[in-house]
């Protein structure tokens, strides 16, 4: 059995973080994930996925994670249930999330340029902030030859 899920979009809000009653970090926030196709309208369409994290990672995303900012998610699907206060069984699917990865740098949140930014997962802090490659050198798009063919020899390939 297999139970893994993997997302990347944008927060809706800023990240909600909470503390429980033994001091265990969690924190809330929504991910809107674009749909792969168009409405009858011609709009693109998103799902808005609630996403849990706790303990360093909850921390972690209260701290640099911000409402419009663009992150991966890698965690579980999991289905609770309560009763509300009218006594109406209330399910809620979300995911559990235990990597987090920040795709854009707080600079970058409105600009085209993003980059890797820090990340955090597991029970573990985050894991720095990568910067630019290329040693301060302006990015170059590696698919852009896409439609060319490319020269590869036989050494090249590993099988």
């Amino acid at each position: 059995m297999l139970n893994r899920v993997i997302l990347i979009g944008r927060l809706t809000r800023d990240p909600e973080l909470r503390y429980t009653p033994a001091g265990v970090a969690v924190t809330q926030f929504t991910l809107a994930v674009d749909r792969p196709f168009t409405s009858n309208q011609g709009q693109r369409e998103a799902d808005f996925i609630p996403i849990v994290t706790w303990r360093q990672l909850a921390e972690t995303c209260a701290n640099y994670l911000r409402k419009g900012r663009l992150a991966a998610v890698e965690g579980r699907i999991q289905v609770r249930n309560y009763d509300n206060n009218e006594g109406r069984r209330v399910y809620v699917t979300e995911v559990i999330a235990d990597n987090v990865r920040f795709l854009e740098s707080a600079n970058s949140a409105n600009r085209d340029d993003s980059g890797m930014g820090m990340s955090g997962g597991g029970g573990n802090s985050g894991g720095g902030n990568r910067g630019s490659y290329g040693g301060g050198r302006e990015q170059q798009d590696p698919f852009q030859d896409d439609g060319r063919p490319i020269d590869i020899s036989d050494d090249d390939l590993p099988f």
